[in-house]
């Protein structure tokens, strides 16, 4: 139980009737309740001010972790002034306090809903500070800009070389623009790394469908037979591919059919198709009637290549599912639909949709800014488009003080000697 505030340590010396609690140290004690009836016996933690995680005292108690202990303990904290806790109040405790930034405080969630390695590792390092701190470069060097930009409009009566106009421009084509691009190209293989992807397979009766989907997983989920109409739902199954959350959806057979339950099943394999990020079209190389897709797809799939190797069109990756033949490009291909990259090159992600939607803010005032920046009697508005971009790139981290770039620009210029 982790208790922060003004108040933790008086309260822990309440409770175990300690005077001298050793910050940083593992300390072995009963705790008691209001009349002096003990609790439980457990290890107490103190981590003084500013040297915590929210920045404010903070008391941590390990027991024994009976529910009824807990409660009991719960009780006597509540009568000595405690109040529980809201969701997520400890991070913005520390976000409030200076010690973390808001993308870390978003990573701390990120770590926690992490559903595989990869996504964890690439939260771990938001965590650390490495996105924060790439923003605030960005942040910095549109601070430079903006006092360059600056120092021309007090010098608006002369006329200044169309030269220092265009190299202003590169600077901010090659100093923040790119960057912000780059960043932006990695949101989609970041937003998934944590959201996840849905993968629908789709084609006729009896194609192997329901069979790739066990092969896909590892293990046998879907019942595979040789009647047709076997699937008659949407039968989904999550598994992870280089590292993405995938939740891959089975559906019925796409045929024409009297049956109501199947008519039902082929319905919702369209609707299943419709909601997905990504489309597997599957068909069977010994029947050329099921080589045309009623819908588009991402990937095509010929299956059962074992039995023949028919001339089939060319944007189909060959495969035999039963032999586990052509499953690695699949893979392969399936990972590069869902945005995936080297892990060489990936580096920093953008792994949110609030990050991408304020990057592309920040990128739309910098091309507008971009497209005013060489004209002299347009200054103040190049100068109003990269404060914007300034502010968007700030509410990443929390920040938003206009007044901190006007501080930087009389800082570094004398405007007006």
């Amino acid at each position: 139980m982790r208790l922060s505030g003004p108040g933790a340590l008086d309260i822990l010396k309440k409770i175990t009737g300690l005077d001298n609690i050793q910050p940083r140290a593992a300390t072995l004690t009963r705790w008691h309740d209001n009349e002096g009836d003990i609790l439980d016996e457990g290890l107490v933690f103190f981590f003084p001010a500013p040297h915590s995680y929210t920045g404010d005292d903070v008391v941590e108690l390990q027991g024994h972790g009976s529910p009824v202990l807990l409660r009991a303990l719960l009780q006597s904290l509540y009568q000595l002034g405690c109040k529980p806790a809201g969701p997520g109040e400890f991070t913005r405790r520390a976000v409030e306090n200076g010690h973390l930034d808001l993308s870390q405080a978003e990573a701390v969630a990120a770590c926690i809903d992490a559903a595989t390695v990869r996504s964890g590792k690439q939260a771990l390092r938001q965590l650390q500070g490495v996105f924060g701190q790439h923003i605030d470069h960005l942040m910095q060097q549109l601070t430079g800009l903006v006092a360059q930009v600056e120092a021309c409009l007090d010098f608006s009566e002369e006329d200044i070389p169309a030269l220092h106009f265009e190299k202003l421009s590169v600077q901010m084509q090659q100093t923040v623009i790119d960057p912000i691009k780059k960043l932006l190209r990695t949101s989609t293989l970041g937003e998934r790394l944590f959201d996840g992807a849905v993968v629908a397979i789709i084609g006729a009766s009896n194609v192997g469908k329901s069979s790739l989907l066990n092969a896909l997983s590892g293990y046998d989920r879907a019942i595979v037979s040789d009647i047709p109409g076997t699937t008659r739902d949407v039968l989904e199954i999550d598994f992870e591919i280089h590292g993405i959350p995938v939740r891959l959806a089975d559906t019925a057979g796409l045929r024409l059919s009297d049956d109501i339950v199947e008519q039902e099943g082929i319905r919702r394999a369209k609707m299943a198709a419709r909601q997905a990020d990504v489309i597997i079209f599957v068909a069977d190389a010994t029947r050329p009637e099921t080589w045309n897709a009623s819908m588009d797809a991402n990937i095509y799939l010929m299956n059962k290549i074992d039995i023949i190797q028919p001339q089939y069109p060319r944007h189909f990756i060959p495969v035999s599912v039963r032999h586990g033949k052509g499953l690695v490009n699949l893979k392969d291909s399936l990972a590069q639909q869902l945005g995936d990259m080297p892990l060489a090159d990936e580096g920093l992600l953008v792994t949110c949709e609030r990050h991408r939607n304020l990057l592309s803010e920040a990128l739309l005032h910098l091309r507008n800014g971009m497209s005013t920046i060489r004209h002299q009697e347009q200054l103040e508005l190049t100068a109003m488009e990269l404060r914007s971009a300034w502010s968007a790139l700030g509410c990443i981290l929390g920040i938003g003080d206009i007044e901190y770039i006007l501080d930087r620009v009389f800082a570094d210029f004398c405007i007006g000697k």
